[in-house]
């Protein structure tokens, strides 16, 4: 009959449950079944009060574009630069990209109606690769935007001050430990 010793079942139980910890870790295998939504507006700036809407006289000046030098309630709109639909890469991954101007001239990245799995250090770029090459990985030059804050809703991120949109081609939902794509969304410029 085969003993074993009490010598090797307490070392052989200490690696098993170190290797259990560092799984759990690496993997994070609940968040197969969690969700996080995130639904924030998009960030606006707050313009002047209007009072009992605009008069005549000013309504010529609100066409023009501009009074005393104040800009017109069109540039005080955040501006679609572009805009794209997910496609899904490694998980089922749905919504859309936009990248938008805003009042005070910074940049966001923001999801509408997403879509995707959760998981470990899942984290948002800018690309200059096309979506569908994007699963293959980032490409240089791709800029980081931070972690993915849920996996459902809509989100803004925050481009770097500098950064050129026009340099980009798609933004991507990325899990930086295991160095895959979740999904990739083209970013078309808008026009009009």
């Amino acid at each position: 009959m085969f003993r074993v010793s009490r010598r090797t079942v307490v070392p052989v139980l200490l690696v098993l449950t170190l290797a259990a910890g560092v799984g759990l870790w690496l993997f994070q295998p609940w968040k197969a079944f969690t969700d996080t939504t995130v639904n924030e507006a998009l960030p606006t700036a707050v313009g002047p009060a209007v009072q009992d809407g605009p008069k005549e006289e000013d309504e010529d000046e609100a066409e023009a574009g501009t009074k005393g030098g104040e800009p017109s309630m069109k540039d005080r709109l955040p501006v679609d630069l572009a805009e794209g639909r997910f496609v899904a890469h490694e998980y089922d991954t749905s919504g859309i990209a936009r990248t938008v101007r805003l009042v005070d001239g910074s940049q966001v990245l923001r999801f509408e109606d997403l879509r995707t799995s959760e998981g470990p250090d899942v984290r948002v770029y800018l690309s200059t690769r096309d979506a569908d090459a994007a699963e293959e990985g980032l490409g240089d030059g791709a800029v980081a935007l931070g972690k993915l804050k849920g996996n459902l809703g809509n989100q803004n991120y925050t481009v770097p001050a500098g950064t050129d949109l026009s340099a980009f081609r798609s933004a991507v939902i990325w899990c930086e430990r295991f160095s895959v794509s979740f999904g990739a969304a083209d970013l078309a410029r808008v026009t009009g």
